[in-house]
């Protein structure tokens, strides 16, 4: 990939410090991170869950979705998300396998306090579900969510994501999450020419769900230095399966060896967090700054309500960080409050309660 081309890519100063720079090994030591739901808090939300019957859940709002009392502690959640650490976990949900449409409009609920909601595929969904559908991560549209293979550190296309679980499965699946300003100061104290290889473009496949006038690839640096903050987006799978597209030139050693370090550094004990979900648990990650992975896991093989099963939500966030212009090849706008998703010609917004 060129680098005599007239973008600058810039560099931090030196190492960043602060609340976004957390180890896995210190999150261990506090529960910081863990928001419990209190008797009030559901019973509030039970009311609006009620009082919504009537909407369907796509046209749910914050303001038709009423939370008199945690509305304000939500808002001090999001500021943490965006201007702290970058994650939290809410525990406490009531829910049940046979009523998800009760789960999914508390849920969705909950979310349109924090932003707005953005297609998560090609169908539209703006409510995805997380389950093992037989697809093959050899298959080049499948997406490895669809799959019960280990997901490998990542970043979604959208400001925060999150993950409501319904119910575990019988062995594995935890979640895993770090801090990318992390990865990048132990790169940057290892091996700073590394550092500096991921500060340019590489071709990322989009796995078939390709935008109207765009490649079937996107070009993206993992590191992003933009007003201050470093924006990192890493998925090492798409990565290299865009080698097999047409068009896209081959890695070089220098950047292989850095996406291998990148990697490596993540899967060190001290650097990551895993958390293993318990149903009612719901993760809220901000995605330019925390990475989020899943282990491989095993279903329960005669009874498919007890198959692992998660929902999952896009939001795109009122306020936060702008983005570097580099993000425009992968969404089609980076506008604060309009950014984020996947949209492809043909595809309806909508909310679907049955996975498919």
């Amino acid at each position: 990939m060129p680098k005599s081309d007239s973008t600058e890519y810039p560099m931090p100063p030196g190492p960043i410090e602060g609340p976004s720079a957390w180890y896995g090994r210190d999150m261990l030591a506090t529960d910081e991170w863990l928001f419990r739901l209190t008797d009030d808090d559901l019973a509030e939300i039970d009311a609006a869950v009620t009082a919504t019957q009537s909407l369907p859940i796509k046209d749910l709002t914050r303001a038709a979705f009423q939370l008199p009392n945690l509305a304000p502690r939500l808002e001090g959640l999001l500021d943490e998300l965006l201007d702290g650490r970058g994650f939290f976990l809410m525990r406490g949900i009531p829910v049940d396998i046979d009523n998800i449409e009760r789960a999914a409009r508390a849920y969705y609920g909950l979310g349109s306090h924090l932003g707005s909601f953005r297609s998560q595929n090609a169908r539209g969904d703006l409510l995805g579900h997380v389950i093992d559908l037989s697809r093959s991560v050899d298959d080049p549209t499948a997406r490895i969510y669809q799959t019960n293979a280990r997901q490998n550190y990542h970043a979604d296309s959208t400001d925060l994501v999150s993950l409501l679980c319904l119910q575990k499965a019988k062995k594995g699946g935890a979640s895993s999450i770090l801090s990318s300003v992390t990865v990048y100061n132990e790169m940057l104290k290892r091996a700073p020419d590394l550092a500096r290889e991921l500060f340019f473009p590489f071709h990322i496949d989009r796995r078939g769900e390709i935008p109207e006038g765009k490649d079937p690839w996107y070009r993206m640096p993992v590191f992003s230095w933009h007003k201050g903050l470093l924006t990192v987006h890493f998925t090492r799978p798409y990565t290299d399966s865009a080698q097999n597209l047409p068009g896209v030139p081959a890695l070089t050693k220098q950047q292989v060896a850095a996406l291998d370090l990148f990697q490596e550094i993540c899967e060190e004990p001290d650097v990551h967090l895993n958390m293993d979900f318990e149903p009612g648990d719901m993760q809220f990650i901000q995605n330019y700054q925390v990475l989020h992975d899943r282990t491989e896991f095993e279903d329960w093989p005669d009874d498919p309500k007890k198959k692992r099963h998660l929902l999952r939500l896009w939001l795109c966030t009122e306020r936060g960080r702008e983005l570097p212009p580099a993000y425009l090849d992968r969404q089609e706008s980076i506008t604060i409050g309009d950014r984020g998703g996947i949209h492809v010609p043909g595809s309806r917004l909508n909310v679907n309660l049955v996975p498919g």
